[in-house]
């Protein structure tokens, strides 16, 4: 049995995908595996389903959907990879392979990326890093954002999976596929333009690929939207580098460059 987060929640047995039922159903099990093989509260799953005013019969349904889940959980392929929703005060506790969740995959891949670059192995970490930005399909549980649920689990999810992305983009950097890499950060640089790492890897990447005047061009729209939404100046880091590049200082073109000032 594999669940899956990293994008709209899904459930496969045996490669089929089960049917999860409605939106209360899935974001009951969608929050659990938020939180898997941890106790987690009846009252923080009511609080997440209904954060203004919980009906007056939401704790009868949050029953009935975990019901619902455990009949779901039992078409798993055999009882030894079935998952299991335990009652456990003071709520319920989702206990569950690890490596069946995502997620769990996913922070696994890139822990070994980041480790892997760290003791010099730019290659084995990029290719690491790049499997695990690789496992999403969209935003975590995109389904149940799509319907307006809006957790903080989930909002600290979409930063974990950018610091990522960035760290793999570093990768890219310092194994050298700074031309193969431009689309995508031009694309980054457009769907998150308030994230400075995003604007500096994309400077540096048209920069060594004799495309400076675009790299400068990036760097003036990032000071343009710092300022603003948020009325600050770009940081030291992209401020240091933007002067480099003016210089054409022969330091960036070293795999191991980054703007420390």
């Amino acid at each position: 049995m594999e669940f899956r987060v990293l994008g709209a929640l899904d459930i496969r047995s045996g490669g089929s995908r089960l049917d999860l039922g409605g939106l209360t159903r899935r974001a009951v099990l969608g929050y659990l595996l938020l939180h898997d093989n941890q106790a987690v509260a009846a009252s923080r799953i009511q609080t997440a389903l209904w954060p203004d005013r919980p009906p007056p019969t939401a704790r009868k349904i949050v029953q009935n959907a975990v019901s619902a889940i455990r009949k779901t959980l039992a078409h798993g392929d055999s009882e030894l990879e079935r998952a299991v929703l335990l009652t456990e005060n003071p709520g319920y506790r989702l206990r569950v392979d690890p490596n069946a969740v995502d997620l769990n995959r996913f922070r696994r891949l890139a822990e070994q990326g980041r480790t892997a670059v760290q003791a010099g192995a730019a290659e084995p970490g990029r290719e690491r890093l790049r499997a695990a930005v690789g496992m999403w399909s969209g935003t975590a549980l995109a389904d149940l954002v799509e319907a307006g649920i809006d957790w903080s689990e989930l909002t600290a999810l979409e930063d974990e999976r950018l610091n990522v992305h960035e760290d793999c983009l570093e990768a890219e950097l310092a194994v050298g596929r700074h031309r193969e890499i431009t689309p995508e950060l031009e694309m980054l640089t457009a769907t998150a333009p308030l994230r400075e790492g995003f604007h500096r890897q994309y400077m540096l990447a048209l920069y060594r690929s004799g495309r400076q005047a675009e790299a400068l061009r990036v760097y003036h729209r990032s000071r343009a939207v710092l300022v603003e939404h948020l009325g600050i100046e770009p940081g030291r880091e992209l401020r240091l580098l933007h002067r480099l590049i003016l210089a054409q200082d022969s330091c960036l073109q070293s795999r191991q460059f980054r703007p420390t000032a």
